[in-house]
């Protein structure tokens, strides 16, 4: 009697085994689904729900990579329900990864073209980096974010000036992350800048006879304790967008991307993202140690429908966690 019992036992222990790892796996492959669909649901409802929702949000694509193991997990484990669910994540992810915003090329005639160039330097310390990248790729606007007080004084001193190659300049003076500056090779007419826990100045640029509204984009990041500022402040660029009526460049870091509802609202006024006109709509700009292989698009040009883009070129410039981005814009005639 006990030398059989033994012997089920035995036999029976690998089948219980197996049962038992398939629920482990059933149940992993839940919690990673259900972490995974919280993410997507905000995508799917226009919301940036609370932390840890809009940090993940940034890296929206990537989330392909736990949703696949998730599927792999209840493969292994049998669970047809997890490989339904697992299935229809991915779907949605893939729908949702397609680039958001207008795409429609101006029709008017050109009238002058012009690079412009958005470079956050993390407190400054890209500087020494950014100064040759900008002497190599000459561009005719330069935004630069957290831009302090060492960081002013060098590029003045290397651009600035009657003389120098950006004689026009408009700036938010501050230290750490809190300055910022616009250099221009055409003339600036000082403007109101967007209000902002850090310096986001403006200006209106004549290019070649033509009024274009600058404004440089610096909200708050959407740190934990903090995503009614970073909320608020994007709010504020939304409105700036939607107030433009002439031609108009709104570019920096905008601690935002595409997958954001916050960043949506302002391509919905009209703006577009120049680094999508130009085919390079997912292109990672942060942050600059895993970009391009991990990472998320969060520095922008955007402009008014009376722009193209022909090119965007992101730099990496040492020093920094931003990769710079650089575009060549053509301007048209307003039909």
């Amino acid at each position: 009697m006990d030398t059989a019992a033994a012997e089920w036992t035995d036999s029976e222990r690998p089948v219980g085994g197996r049962r038992a790892g398939r629920v482990a796996g059933a149940w992993a492959a839940g919690l990673v689904l259900a972490g995974v669909s919280v993410v997507v649901g905000c995508r799917v409802a226009d919301s940036d729900g609370i932390t840890p929702v809009p940090q993940l949000l940034a890296f929206l694509p990537w989330l392909l990579a736990p949703t696949g193991f998730g599927l792999l997990l209840a493969l292994l484990a049998r669970w047809r329900v997890g490989m339904v669910w697992a299935v229809v994540v991915l779907g949605v992810l893939a729908w949702f990864i397609e680039p958001y915003g207008k795409t429609s090329e101006p029709g008017g005639t050109p009238l002058a073209e012009l690079r412009v160039m958005t470079s956050n330097v993390e407190f400054g310390r890209g500087t020494d980096a950014l100064i040759p990248a900008v002497r190599r790729h000459r561009p005719d606007i330069l935004f630069v974010e957290e831009c302090e007080y060492g960081c002013a004084r060098a590029l003045e001193d290397a651009f600035g000036g009657t003389d120098g190659a950006y004689p026009y300049r408009e700036a938010v003076e501050g230290s750490g992350s809190d300055g910022s500056v616009i250099m221009s090779r055409f003339p600036l007419t000082r403007a109101d800048g967007v209000p902002g826990t850090m310096g986001m100045p403006g200006a209106v640029a004549d290019v070649r006879g033509h009024d274009v509204r600058l404004q440089l984009a610096h909200p708050m990041p959407p740190l934990p304790g903090q995503l009614g500022v970073w909320r608020r402040e994007l709010g504020e660029l939304r409105d700036y967008a939607a107030a433009s009526k002439s031609p108009a460049i709104l570019a920096g870091d905008f601690n935002a991307s595409q997958d954001h509802a916050a960043f949506r609202r302002i391509l919905d006024t009209g703006l577009r993202d120049s680094s999508r006109l130009a085919g390079d709509p997912r292109t990672p700009s942060w942050p600059a140690k895993t970009a391009p292989a991990l990472g998320a698009q969060i520095d922008h040009v955007l402009v008014s429908e009376d722009f193209s883009a022909n090119e965007a070129t992101f730099l990496d410039i040492t020093g920094t966690d931003h990769r710079a981005l650089v575009v060549d814009l053509t301007l048209h005639q307003h039909e």
